[in-house]
């Protein structure tokens, strides 16, 4: 792992790092060595490392205590674009402008990428815990809708995460995976969205195998879902990771 850069602001270190051809984002507690809880944060399609809502909770969570840390998806953010994302990508909006249920083609693109996600949050996550800053502590997950396509595979490989926060995101291509996940979630859904019908949100909360499963849903479409989830996120987080 190679550090890039580094900045300090209102008590949160933020380190940009590469681990072979992964970029990533690491933020924690100015002046804080110590095992501490790490928080892996998968922001959703299109988005990447440093979006808006990544950055600002991850310095939430850090401020709070914790070690958080961001990665590019494969094909998204600084990482290079292959033909064949490309290629699915342009099959994905053509179906969905031709009416197929967006679900199954959102599906397709995320089980193009998973495999490769999984890989790089794992060798990630490796090399973070081996900071002093971190150390070898509790582990969290939080993604919403590609953040939990690709997150649910991650919960479900990785013994070293113990709980996550998931949801925007229906069953298609995720219910065997889904049926691995056993630790505690926290799921969230947003009632009026268009990219997400209701009943294959509901689907998918009742695919995953955890016997601590909670389901939030606010009203509003996909990216609508309010400010104070995302607090009582942390307060989730906080609550199995401590």
């Amino acid at each position: 792992m190679r550090f890039t850069s580094q900045t300090s602001s209102d008590g949160v270190t933020e380190q940009f790092f590469t681990l072979d051809e992964i970029p990533g984002v690491l933020w924690t507690p100015d002046d804080a060595p110590g095992t501490r809880p790490l928080i892996l944060l998968g922001h959703g399609g299109g988005q990447h490392k440093t979006a808006p809502t990544i950055v600002s909770q991850a310095r939430r969570y850090a401020a709070e205590g914790f070690a958080v840390v961001a990665i590019d998806a494969p094909n998204h953010g600084d990482r290079p674009k292959d033909e064949e994302f490309g290629r699915v990508v342009a099959e994905m909006r053509a179906g969905m402008a031709s009416g197929e249920n967006p679900g199954v083609a959102v599906a397709g693109m995320h089980g193009h990428l998973a495999g490769r996600s999984v890989a790089d949050w794992r060798a990630v996550l490796t090399e973070v815990q081996r900071l002093d800053r971190v150390g070898v502590g509790p582990v969290g997950y939080c993604g919403m809708s590609m953040g939990c396509g690709l997150g649910i595979p991650l919960v479900a490989a990785e013994p070293r995460i113990r709980a996550a926060v998931l949801g925007l995101l229906g069953v298609y291509g995720l219910a065997e995976e889904a049926a691995r996940v056993t630790v505690p979630v926290r799921f969230l859904m947003q009632w009026d969205d268009r990219l997400v019908p209701r009943d294959q949100g509901l689907a998918l909360f009742d695919a995953l195998a955890s016997p601590q499963k909670t389901l939030h849903v606010n009203p509003g479409a996909h990216g609508d879902v309010p400010s104070f989830e995302m607090d009582s996120a942390l307060r989730f987080l906080a609550r199995h990771l401590t």
